[in-house]
C-alpha cells in the first residue's frame, strides 16, 4: 500500500506515472516514386524537369495517341485502296470524333499536367484531324464553291481547289518538320513518326498537285504512296502507344524505342541545380 501510494506522489515534473515512456506512435508518410529520365521519357515523350512527377494526374499521352493511331490507321487503308475501299465521307467520325475528341482531351490534361511537348504535338494532330475532315463533308458545299455551274463533281477536280489544298499540305509539312527536330532529343521510334509524317504531308501535297494539273494516274500513285507511309506512320504509334501502357501496367517487360536522350545533356540535373541556386 505505501509503496502504491509513494508512486502516485507528486513531483516538481508531475507524478512518478508520468515517467512511463510512451511507445512509438503511428504517422503518415508519403513516399514518392522517382522515375529515372529514361523511364519519364518513354512514358511521357517530354524531357525530364524538376517536379515532372509531383502530380497526382494519370499520363494523359497515351489517350491522345489512341485517338490518333486509330484515325491513321483507318486514313491509310483507305488511301491505300485497300478492300476497294474508296472516298472518306462514310469514316467522317475519324476525322470529328476518334481522333480529335481523343486529342484534345490529350491536351488539356497535358497542359494541366505541365507536359509542353506531348501538349503541343496531341494539339497539333487535333486540329489537322478538324480541319482535314472539313473536305471529307459534302454538306458543306466546298467544292461547289469552285465551280461556275455550282457543280461539285467539277469543283472537286478543279485546279484551284487542289492547289489550294497542296498549298495547305505543304505548310504542313514544314511544321511537321519542326516537330521533328525536337524529337530527336527523346527517342527514335517518335523520331520515326515525326519523319514519316513530314514526308508524307508533302507526297500527298505533290498528289494534290497532279490532281491540280489533271494527271489522274499520278495523282493516284502518289496517293497510295502517302497511304502506305502513314501506314508506317500508325504501326510506329501503335507500338509507342503499346510501349507506353506496358510501362504504365507495370508490366516487367523492357521495350526498346531507341533512346536518345542519353546523347544531349542531362537537362533535369541542370534545371534541378538552377532551381537550388535561386532558393540560396
Amino acid at each position: 500500500m505505501a509503496s502504491s501510494t509513494a508512486a502516485a506522489q507528486p513531483t516538481i515534473n508531475g507524478t512518478e506515472s508520468d515517467r512511463i515512456e510512451k511507445g512509438p506512435q503511428l504517422a503518415h508518410t508519403t513516399t514518392n516514386i522517382s522515375l529515372s529520365p529514361e523511364l519519364f521519357e518513354k512514358l511521357y515523350l517530354a524531357p525530364k524537369v524538376p517536379h515532372a512527377t509531383n502530380s497526382r494526374f494519370a499520363n494523359a499521352t497515351p489517350l491522345g495517341f489512341l485517338g490518333f493511331v486509330i484515325s491513321t490507321f483507318t486514313f491509310s487503308m483507305i488511301l491505300m485502296g485497300w478492300g476497294g475501299a474508296s472516298g472518306l465521307p462514310a469514316v467522317a467520325g475519324i476525322f470529328f470524333f476518334t481522333g480529335p475528341v481523343l486529342l484534345l482531351l490529350s491536351t488539356i490534361f497535358l497542359w494541366i499536367q505541365a507536359q509542353f511537348f506531348p501538349m503541343m504535338v496531341c494539339g497539333l494532330f487535333c486540329v489537322f484531324w478538324l480541319s482535314f475532315g472539313l473536305l471529307q463533308l459534302p454538306t458543306l458545299g466546298l467544292a461547289s464553291a469552285y465551280s461556275p455551274t455550282g457543280d461539285a463533281a467539277a469543283g472537286a477536280v478543279s485546279k484551284e481547289m487542289n492547289a489550294a489544298i497542296a498549298l495547305y499540305l505543304l505548310v504542313w509539312g514544314f511544321a511537321l518538320g519542326t516537330f521533328w527536330l525536337f524529337t530527336i532529343r527523346i527517342n527514335a521510334v517518335f523520331a520515326g513518326i515525326f519523319g514519316f509524317v513530314t514526308i508524307d504531308s508533302w507526297v500527298l501535297s505533290g498528289a494534290y498537285w497532279a490532281l491540280s494539273d489533271g494527271q489522274f494516274q499520278k495523282a493516284l500513285r502518289l496517293q497510295k504512296a502517302g497511304g502506305a507511309l502513314l501506314f508506317v506512320v500508325a504501326m510506329l504509334g501503335w507500338y509507342m502507344l503499346f510501349v507506353i501502357m506496358v510501362a504504365e501496367m507495370r508490366w516487367s517487360v523492357n521495350l526498346p524505342v531507341g533512346d536518345l536522350s542519353h546523347y544531349w545533356r542531362r537537362t533535369d540535373v541542370e534545371l534541378a541545380t538552377m532551381e537550388n541556386e535561386k532558393k540560396d
